[in-house]
């Protein structure tokens, strides 16, 4: 089975070739790896980091302009040719082994899509903000209201898709707003949603973690659009 693994970067100059040298190296049996990295216009130094490694990953991708994780999500998805996509963040707070728990109900068929959680596994979690997981907690719960499922982690990045689902729904959203449009947007389509832990080391804000409370705010905006306005339209 072949699985692509759509890196969405910005500024990520130290951490990048440390996380294609991770997900490279993970050991996933019957699985065919495809690495698809955009660079969201970054301005720091990782375009020369991603010029260094241009021949160790299949495809890297460059936006022009600054548009947001979702947006290098879609660009990732038009370049990926995997029966499944899988979304890798450039940073080091997801580790890639996990991928080997991620990847067994789809190999086993008897998953289209697949959800890390990192608040189910007995694995460690670096402790940090506290708002931040109130905020994560309750953006789940009502996303869980709109789309009848019953997630634990609705915001978390690890999410595998089957490509040919992925690609029947329009996503829209530019920044973060991809975690609860993609998953309003994955619920319709009745298919077979497994949740799975894992383990997590969070960044500071020092250490260059980006998400800020307007995201939340926009999260919580884009949940009531695609859960309960369009979803009444019968709009995607």
């Amino acid at each position: 089975m072949k699985v692509s693994f759509i890196i969405p970067i910005y500024n990520e100059e130290k951490t990048v070739a440390q996380i294609v040298a991770a997900l490279k190296a993970v050991d996933l049996p019957g699985v065919e790896k495809e690495l698809v990295l955009v660079d969201d216009a970054s301005k720091d130094g990782t375009r020369r980091v991603l010029k260094e490694i241009e021949g160790e990953v299949a495809t890297i991708l460059y936006h022009e302009n600054n548009r947001g994780k979702g947006a290098a999500i879609r660009t990732g998805i038009v370049a990926c040719t995997g029966e499944f996509i899988a979304i890798q963040d450039a940073d080091l707070e997801y580790s890639p082994t996990d991928f080997r728990a991620l990847l067994k109900p789809v190999l086993e068929g008897r998953a289209d899509v697949v959800f890390g959680s990192r608040f189910l596994s007995g694995e460690e979690r670096r402790v940090l903000y506290f708002w931040h997981s109130l905020g994560n907690n309750f953006l789940t719960t009502l996303s869980n209201i709109f789309s009848n499922l019953n997630l634990s982690d609705m915001e978390v990045c690890y999410k595998i898709f089957r490509a040919d689902l992925l690609r029947q729904i329009t996503l829209k959203e530019d920044r973060f707003g991809f975690e609860p449009e993609v998953t309003q947007k994955i619920a319709r389509l009745k298919c077979r949603i497994y949740e799975v832990g894992i383990s997590y080391s969070g960044r500071t804000y020092e250490e260059g973690k980006k998400i800020t409370w307007k995201d939340g705010v926009r999260a919580l905006w884009v949940i009531f659009k695609y859960g309960l306005f369009l979803r009444s339209t019968g709009n995607s």
